[in-house]
């Protein structure tokens, strides 16, 4: 959605709805950074998104989710620019492209390859400084100042096959530090870690959010999205609802979005919309 000209006729209509009550202001004053149109992805010739239109405004923090089963990889994977759309479009703005930082899960994260922490977190500043380039002071203090944010500090010469999950995840967060990314997208990124490694991840997306960027987060756990996160994108394979998470995690919405998974029994996924 284009920024709302607040001019004539139509500006007095827009500012008389947000008096009313009867139009979102977020909408007026935000830009887009993500637009969906007629979105549809899959593998090879099954579809495991179908037909998705929305819109993700920028400077918001969105949970994504849905049952397994439902997308959320996919559709993440989709906006990373990883899968190419089979129908409709992903349009990113601005120069935010440039700027995405994406994490997949750790199961698709390769482990084995002989690297150490400081190595890893140092790939975040890649894009700054080039794949082959030196590390400088600079750099080197920018690594040790990311790895004390994620409270990895005495482990920066560890192998990464040598950490724990939760260990390894917090390297992965140092590295997105260093990546400075607008735009952020995290796939199930509290899987298999430890209560402590979740709250201090948690608190350095908060510092994200706070910061103005723009974050699309896959998960689960619903009690944590209703604590932590404004807006809420929840998907069946097609959308179910996107707003506030207040007006999405609803039983009604969660109760559709079961029932349009388990309406099919292979995809493309053209049942949902005949689901009550």
């Amino acid at each position: 959605m284009e920024k709302a000209r607040l001019c004539g006729n139509c500006g007095r209509n827009a500012l008389a709805g947000v008096f009313l009550g009867n139009v979102d202001f977020r909408s007026l004053i935000m830009s887009v950074a993500i637009t969906l149109k007629e979105l549809s992805l899959g593998y090879g010739s099954e579809l495991a998104v179908s037909k998705i239109d929305a819109s993700i405004h920028n400077g918001t923090l969105t949970a994504v989710i849905g049952p397994n089963g439902a997308g959320k990889s996919t559709l993440v994977k989709g906006i990373a620019g990883i899968l190419k759309p089979v129908e409709g479009k992903i349009a990113i703005s601005g120069k935010r492209r440039e700027r995405l930082s994406y994490l997949p899960q750790q199961s698709e994260i390769d482990r084995s390859f002989p690297i150490s922490v400081s190595n890893l977190v140092a790939m975040g500043l890649w894009s700054k400084i080039g794949a082959f380039s030196a590390l400088g002071k600079k750099e080197l203090a920018s690594i040790k100042e990311a790895l004390a944010a994620v409270g990895l500090t005495g482990f920066e010469n560890r192998p990464i096959n040598m950490l724990s999950g939760g260990q390894f995840q917090r390297a992965l967060f140092a590295r997105m530090l260093l990546q400075d990314a607008d735009l952020i997208l995290l796939d199930e990124p509290f899987s298999a870690i430890d209560l402590k490694t979740m709250a201090d991840l948690i608190q350095i997306i908060l510092g994200w959010h706070r910061e103005g960027r723009t974050l699309v987060v896959v998960l689960h756990d619903h009690e944590m999205v209703k604590a932590h996160f404004p807006d809420t994108f929840m998907i069946a394979r097609e959308l179910v609802a996107h707003g506030s998470t207040a007006d999405v995690l609803t039983a009604e919405n969660q109760f559709k979005a079961r029932q349009m998974c388990e309406a099919c029994d292979s995809i493309p996924h053209t049942c949902g919309k005949s689901v009550a």
